[in-house]
């Protein structure tokens, strides 16, 4: 009898293991996903900054240098990868990544305020409708950045708490950096600007 219970105390704690494991690769699998999403929206945005380029090198007599860093933080921004299958758990490669993403994002943004010295370029239909693009991009990036942190957060206070910390020692999950809050980054670049007013815009 005793045995027998001692078996089905055994068999109930490895079925309990089994659920915390799977619980852990869930959510780990969760804050992977979300962490596609996020290189999803930024590689819209990247797609999208040849054509802006290309549109406003039209305008006569538009200042070269500030298209020129809008080149130049995209190529360090498509160039900077996180080494990772999944999201990274290295928290120096998020940052430079991140640095890198919001580098490009601070030179679109001054971008747009040179734009409105050139009212004929603003009354294009082709760059209105990629500053709408790229406004409802950067929009997403806010949202996508958010939830990733979300989720991530949910995982790493999971994987700290017993018993689950025990499982993803020995499984080896690890804890995964977040985005950090650098200043404005509650809200998006302001890429948009309203005709007839001057735009202001703010670097994230």
């Amino acid at each position: 009898m005793v045995l027998l219970g001692l078996v089905a105390f055994v068999v109930l704690l490895f079925l309990f293991a089994i659920g915390v494991n799977n619980k852990v690769v869930r959510k780990s699998t969760a804050v992977d996903g979300q962490w596609a999403n996020v290189q999803n929206v930024y590689q819209r945005r990247a797609d999208l900054i040849p054509n802006l380029v290309k549109t406003v090198e039209g305008a006569a007599g538009f200042e070269r240098t500030t298209l020129n860093e809008v080149v130049s933080a995209r190529a360090t921004a498509t160039q900077t990868k996180i080494d990772a299958s999944g999201a990274p758990d290295d928290p120096e490669q998020l940052r430079k990544f991140q640095a890198a993403q919001d580098a490009l994002s601070g030179a679109l943004s001054r971008l747009m305020v040179v734009v409105e010295r050139y009212p004929d370029l603003k009354a294009t239909r082709n760059f209105q409708e990629l500053q709408a693009q790229l406004e409802g991009t950067e929009n997403r990036i806010a949202v996508e950045r958010r939830n990733f942190n979300e989720k991530t957060q949910d995982y790493n206070a999971y994987i700290q708490q017993f018993p689950a910390s025990i499982i993803a020692g020995f499984r080896n999950f690890k804890t995964k950096p977040y985005f950090e809050a650098t200043a404005g980054a509650e809200k998006p670049p302001q890429v948009q600007f309203e005709f007839g007013k001057t735009g202001a815009a703010t670097n994230r």
